[in-house]
């Protein structure tokens, strides 16, 4: 029996909770490139393995005080569903990758600009894939961003590909994600668990070379790399938290938070240029973002109705 003053949610309902849980989530990406620019004189490749590698003990210490180890232990003996683990564990590993990368390099306006397609990306392979029907409203909105890119390729005379690569690798990842019958906090131990022993390995190899950017000494390279295990699963996990409390529509627009403000970190801490093509492509995105979000809130107060 409840008590009179605590109000349970109901399905499509927001709470203040999953509110505060989504905005600190986005918020914590939104500021993720200052944390990763400290670490731009080391090779993407380590970073990644370093953000798999301290991500595990986080990532399990929750399952075991939340006791729900029970769904990996099966996934564990399950073939299919590490067969499954491997794909997703395959495709976030190269989201990561190409993440670090674009901000070390200076690239960080074309991170804002894939997490910004991503989601008009994913209604493009529901559509292809799922056989989902479109609205007007959302061809609109995919062509308008299709436009942007051609108008960014056009000028720079190739294809922005860490954005396009940030956008394809999360849209699978996603797509993937949701066939993978077990919680979001669960799947993502089994992913880095996957790869834990590639990332091992590789460290290994830097160690045995002393390329090695870790030391047992633990100077400031070391801790910013075992921190990297603190900025990759806590996120995650907050986000998972919250994505339940929240209504689809409300995550829908929330979800541009962190690349905004990966935006205006480029902009005005990494002071990058915002040329002319981007200047005609990004206001072309965010056009498309608010046809797409309109879009999606009618479509969900219609089906409620």
């Amino acid at each position: 029996m409840r008590s009179p003053g605590k109000q349970i949610p109901t399905a499509n309902q927001d709470t203040p909770q999953g509110l505060a849980f989504a905005v600190t989530a986005y918020g914590l990406w939104g500021f993720l490139p200052l944390y990763m620019k400290l670490m731009a004189h080391m090779p993407p490749a380590e970073v990644v393995a370093h953000r798999i590698l301290w991500s595990v003990p986080i990532a399990a210490a929750v399952l075991i005080v939340l006791r729900r180890t029970d769904a990996l232990r099966e996934a564990l003996r399950s073939p299919r569903m590490l067969a499954m683990g491997c794909v997703t564990a395959a495709l976030i590993s190269i989201n990561w990758g190409v993440y670090v990368w674009a901000i070390a390099t200076g690239n960080t306006l074309d991170a804002a600009l894939g997490y910004y397609i991503n989601p008009l990306f994913s209604i493009f392979l529901a559509a292809v894939l799922l056989g989902e029907r479109l609205s007007r409203a959302q061809v609109v909105a995919i062509a308008l961003a299709a436009a942007a890119v051609l108008v960014l390729t056009l000028e720079a005379g190739r294809l922005p590909w860490a954005a396009l690569a940030l956008t394809v690798s999360w849209g699978f990842y996603a797509l993937a994600k949701k066939s993978l019958p077990i919680g979001p906090n669960q799947g993502f131990l089994l992913e880095v668990l996957i790869l834990t022993l590639p990332a091992l390995g590789y460290l290994a190899y830097l160690a045995a070379q002393g390329t090695s950017h870790f030391s047992f000494a633990l100077d400031r390279d070391s801790w910013l790399l075992i921190g990297c295990g603190l900025v990759t699963a806590v996120p995650l996990m907050i986000y998972a938290n919250g994505a339940k409390l929240l209504r689809l529509s409300t995550i829908g627009i929330l979800q541009y938070i962190a690349p905004t403000m990966i935006f205006l970190v480029a902009v005005f801490a990494f002071d990058e240029p915002f040329d002319q093509a981007r200047m005609i492509a990004f206001p072309m995105i965010w056009t498309a973002l608010v046809i797409y979000s309109f879009s999606m809130v009618r479509q969900l107060r219609a089906a409620r109705a």
